[in-house]
């Protein structure tokens, strides 16, 4: 089975990139992938690069990517020895990780055809970092392949997107990613088209929620959440359960990451991980570990939040459809009556206006803004009208 059957519902995208797999012609050494979450620019990356390191390049576009091979296999595996994915969960992409990324580049390939460099969150770049890979596109070392994954193309710099070829995915269908649950997980049908329609054609939220009951346990809380918000009281305590359970969440997946890249760390390190206490040298390195682990809880927490939001958002989006007739499908079609319920409360501009306070709330968020007061605002923009 190709690799390409993974990029679901983006066929112009799989067309281009085999094309450029097998074309020398049609390649270049630095691409950018764009698109809504959900859409699959990290998989595309992948699976581009495994199609670069396939074996069967003498068959032809359609061909490569064969996902039969030992390369293609170890690609998608993550195992590839010159395929370097750069998953960060900080905020920020700092400039030591990116000259640590720049001095690997220019090594040649050890074992495939090219050595491929795909940052998955590009839009984590901050000035400086961008900036250190800026000279590493500007002159390219041969042999080596950039792949930068971003929301849109406003989210990196024009100096590094100006040197990039850029891809362009789309959302794919409820249909699409539906398909895909059923034929590569062997989900049950019916969960398999709910999940793809709650989760807005997110892959990876459709699959958790096809698969975790506690997923979908906790999305329904999060879409109830709008008829219970009948008083300040009612506000603060939706807004505190919120920013609890994403607290909570990521503090539990957290733990045992932590605790093993603490034991790693002092193997690397030559220490004694039983030691109650540890030389300056070592204290030193773990303090800057506990900082980072840091910053990946509180990314964690946010895109937890975020999460939820895009899952509130929904009902009343729904809501709004409902209160002005409109024959668009439901993202909630399985809660008719709650829709139909904030439907009559609201008037579709208060829908529409609810609509925008979510999304304020988002964008106060991503500017760092404490998400407690964010919510409680938000939950406070969001009560019911009184009778």
């Amino acid at each position: 089975m190709s690799v390409f059957t993974q990029l679901v519902g983006q066929p112009r995208v799989v067309q281009t990139l085999r094309r450029a797999s097998g074309d020398p012609a049609s390649m270049t050494h630095a691409w950018l992938f764009t698109g809504p979450p959900g859409s699959g620019r990290s998989v595309a990356a992948r699976t581009f690069a495994a199609a670069l390191q396939c074996e069967e390049q003498a068959g032809g576009p359609e061909q490569v990517g064969c996902g039969r091979c030992q390369p293609c296999r170890m690609v998608m595996a993550g195992s590839h020895p010159d395929v370097r994915i750069v998953d960060t969960e900080q905020t920020f992409i700092k400039v030591d990780e990116a000259r640590a990324l720049v001095l690997e580049a220019q090594a040649r390939p050890s074992l495939g055809r090219w050595r491929v460099m795909v940052v998955e969150d590009a839009d984590r770049l901050n000035d400086h970092s961008a900036n250190t890979l800026l000279k590493s596109l500007e002159e390219p070392t041969a042999r080596t392949v950039w792949m930068l994954c971003a929301p849109s193309l406003e989210d990196v710099l024009v100096t590094i997107r100006s040197r990039c070829r850029h891809v362009r995915l789309g959302t794919p269908s409820a249909g699409a990613v539906a398909d895909l649950l059923i034929e590569r997980d062997g989900i049950d049908p019916a969960m398999a088209h709910y999940a793809a329609r709650a989760a807005q054609s997110h892959i990876g939220i459709a699959r958790r929620l096809a698969t975790d009951e506690h997923a979908r346990a906790r999305r329904r809380e999060i879409t109830g959440i709008p008829l219970t918000l009948g008083s300040l009281g009612d506000a603060l305590r939706a807004a505190q359960d919120l920013v609890d359970e994403a607290g909570e969440g990521a503090k539990a997946t957290s733990a045992d990451h932590a605790e093993q890249q603490r034991r790693e760390l002092l193997e690397q390190l030559g220490a004694d991980a039983s030691a109650r206490t540890q030389p300056p040298s070592v204290r030193a390195h773990l303090r800057r570990l506990d900082d980072r682990l840091k910053a990946e809880a509180k990314r964690q927490q946010h895109d937890s939040i975020d999460a939820a939001l895009t899952d509130l958002a929904s009902v009343y989006r729904d809501a709004l459809l409902v209160a002005t007739g409109a024959s668009v499908g439901r993202i909630n079609a399985s809660e008719p009556e709650q829709i139909e319920r904030l439907a009559r409360s609201f008037t579709p501009e208060g829908l529409l206006g609810a609509l925008e306070t979510i999304g304020e709330a988002r964008q106060r968020l991503i500017a760092n803004g404490a998400p407690l007061l964010v919510l409680e605002a938000m939950m406070i923009g969001l009560l019911l009208p009184r009778g």
